[in-house]
């Protein structure tokens, strides 16, 4: 049973984002998954689940779990049953990432202290360490043992495939950012919204709910959100990204 979700309204709401209109966009079943671009299909849960999307930046979000506690989301989303809807998240996309990592820092990595944003378990910063990074520490709030957010600066933050998931992005960006030195890089992952997007709408197989995708991006919406605190966004590709304040000279080789 799905509780305590946020009554939905059909007057507008400002943007999480930039603080523009946003309005009532589309409604999803909440079993809606990205496993459904593989052609696997959960059994409708009979929850509506509506998304608003925002007349100024474009991006698309749900307000319909802005009540929930930790415990909630945990409950009904990062479950045990989470893996059926995202198998790659354990293991095989946490390993990927470092590998990819460790690759690009190259020979300046024995001098770069790592932050995981939201990184789930350990796999990610213990291959790190593995590969000969110093430092490399896990941070998210929905795993006891790295739930608490360290008093430190580090000179890469990673935050993959997780700004998608949080109810307050704006807040989630500005707490990953008292983490980041300077000079100092944030690498991230999110998928933006294609330039198809205005054809498929809520099809997209990445607004998932069950997944708990429920803050959706488009590239105007990354600058934006990212440039309030002064930082600039280049984007390797429509699911890779760099943000900087002051480019490191180790950085200079890798935003090209």
């Amino acid at each position: 049973m799905i509780d305590s979700l946020k009554p939905v309204t059909t007057a507008p709401v400002p943007c999480k984002i930039c603080g523009s209109a946003a309005m009532l966009y589309g409604v999803v079943d909440f079993h809606k998954s990205c496993e459904e671009i593989k052609g696997i299909r959960l059994p409708l849960s009979g929850v509506p689940i509506y998304y608003r999307r925002c007349q100024g930046c474009g991006f698309v979000f749900t307000d319909a779990f802005d009540d929930w506690s930790a415990d909630q989301f945990k409950a009904h989303i990062y479950n045990d049953g989470y893996v059926a809807v995202d198998p790659d998240y354990r293991t095989t996309r946490p390993t990927a990432n470092a590998k990819y990592v460790a690759g690009l820092w190259g020979l300046c990595k024995a001098e770069t202290r790592v932050l995981d944003y939201g990184g789930g378990g350990d796999v990610f910063c213990s291959a790190l360490g593995a590969s000969g990074f110093p430092v490399a520490v896990t941070y998210d709030p929905m795993v006891p043992e790295f739930a608490q957010l360290p008093d430190q600066k580090f000179d890469l933050v990673t935050c993959f495939e997780t700004l998608e998931h949080t109810p307050d992005p704006a807040g989630s960006i500005a707490k990953l950012l008292q983490c980041v030195a300077d000079p100092g890089l944030v690498m991230y992952s999110t998928f933006v919204q294609p330039a198809e997007f205005d054809k498929l709408g809520l099809n997209w197989w990445y607004v998932g709910p069950h997944n708990g995708h429920i803050s959706i991006f488009s590239k105007q919406a990354l600058q934006v959100a990212w440039k309030r605190h002064g930082y600039n966004t280049v984007s390797l590709s429509d699911n890779n990204h760099f943000v900087f304040r002051t480019l490191p000279s180790y950085g200079i080789g890798l935003i090209k």
